[in-house]
């Protein structure tokens, strides 16, 4: 049944109430003693690192930061400080507290400092093997009762705690790029993750003044499995004749800041990139070869000018026109790009809580809007999908799933289309 007719104050009060309940974890018994935390150890000193160190050291915490070379450490340092005496500058706290808050962070080029730590998150870049390596060795270094935790956006967490012999103290803490601004923190539940960890770590996101949702272990967890499902829509779109910045404009009239092609340039079309390299995205890869990497190297997909002001680009259409052979002016209209794109990401949460990934559909909005930036009137993915009806939503995975069975409908999409029910009181598994 469609719910067009929330109104305004009825969104509101929806997103208040899932705000409230993402902090609840149902299954695990309300007086589960937590682990004492008094200091805290970081892996990686870069933007990722960084930004959870200053989380952390804003908090009161004392914050041990490591790196390998002595030059990452004092880059990294110096970019924390700078974030500091920036905020000083513009009167959000005093010009001694950058000193004070300076004075929590400590840096180190071994691992045996972590000795000590009660918790330690690891921030290094997506590499499975080096991600095992490390914590084979804090399963070594750290006392007994540590926690371990990684800051992986997508990697198997199982596999990761498979390192250690002590899988019970290993859990997933992702943090949002800027993580010394963006408030989402997915708390990652892997098989042998401990209650009184999974706690602890909730208690912790709202000491450093976080929104913390509790997840499983799957491809991408909630937030980014969401966000692959939309990338390969809008990727297919490019393929049937619509150009990055027709389908950037739809997502910005849906209400987004950034269109999926805005952010790709934003965060750097080489992300996973080197040269040479032939990926899933011959586009991407086109564009990097000429050196178009997006905003750092003033060209991505779009081109731009001296404010970084995008701007539709003639060589990314040739390019698109050589590789899909497809011709320019034949895009989907607007509403059909939306469609496109926002519809499979309500049906990957129906299947996100057919498998128990998220513990109510609720929390999987408050993913999306204080991660990703959904708009909120529309309250999130699964509430939109009450506003649009779930036969509407079932068309148009019909029509998608039958081009690629990776959008095949949801079973629960199905019965809401045909029984009827309210996206948000979906249970889980």
């Amino acid at each position: 049944m469609s719910d067009t007719t929330m109104t305004p104050e009825a969104v509101s009060d929806y997103i208040a109430q899932a705000g409230r309940d993402a902090w609840k974890v149902p299954d695990i018994p309300a007086g589960t003693p937590r682990r004492e935390i008094k200091k805290v150890g970081i892996i990686g000193a870069g933007t990722m690192g960084g930004g959870i160190s200053m989380n952390v050291a804003t908090a009161g915490f004392p914050v041990v930061i490591l790196e390998q070379k002595q030059e990452a450490l004092d880059r990294g340092l110096g970019v924390v400080r700078g974030h500091y005496q920036r905020s000083a500058d513009k009167g959000r706290f005093p010009q001694d507290e950058v000193e004070a808050r300076m004075a929590r962070l400590s840096g180190t080029l071994n691992m045996e400092d972590f000795a000590d730590c009660d918790l330690v998150i690891e921030a290094v870049f997506e590499d499975m093997d080096l991600k095992k390596k490390i914590f084979s060795d804090l399963d070594r270094i750290m006392k007994p009762g540590a926690i371990l935790a990684t800051n992986t956006s997508a990697l198997d967490i199982d596999e990761i705690a498979s390192a250690t012999n002590r899988p019970q103290d290993v859990i997933g803490l992702h943090f949002f790029s800027p993580a010394n601004v963006m408030k989402l923190l997915e708390i990652v539940r892997a098989d042998h993750t401990a209650d009184d960890v999974i706690m602890t770590c909730m208690d912790l996101a709202k000491t450093i003044n976080k929104v913390a949702v509790l997840v499983g272990v799957c491809p991408g967890f909630v937030g980014n499995r969401i966000l692959f499902a939309r990338q390969a829509q809008a990727q297919k779109l490019v393929y049937k004749g619509a150009m990055p910045w027709d389908v950037d404009a739809a997502l910005n009239a849906f209400g987004f800041r950034m269109g999926p092609y805005q952010m790709s340039d934003l965060a750097g079309l080489d992300i996973g990139w080197k040269k040479g390299a032939k990926t899933a995205n011959p586009i991407r890869d086109a564009l990097c070869e000429l050196d178009r990497r997006g905003q750092k190297t003033g060209a991505g997909y779009y081109d731009y000018d001296e404010n970084r002001r995008p701007i539709p680009s003639d060589v990314t259409a040739k390019i698109i026109a050589e590789i899909t052979g497809v011709e320019a002016g034949n895009a989907p209209g607007q509403d059909e790009i939306i469609a496109t794109c926002i519809h499979p990401m309500i049906n990957e949460g129906l299947k996100i809580l057919e498998e128990g990934k998220a513990q109510r559909a609720s929390d999987i909005d408050i993913v999306w809007l204080n991660g990703y930036g959904w708009p909120a009137d529309k309250g999130g993915p699964m509430l939109y999908g009450d506003m649009v009806g779930a036969q509407t939503v079932l068309e148009t995975m019909q029509r998608l799933g039958a081009e690629d069975d990776r959008f095949a409908p949801a079973e629960t999409l199905k019965r809401l289309a045909r029984d009827g029910g309210r996206f948000i009181e979906v249970q889980p598994g």
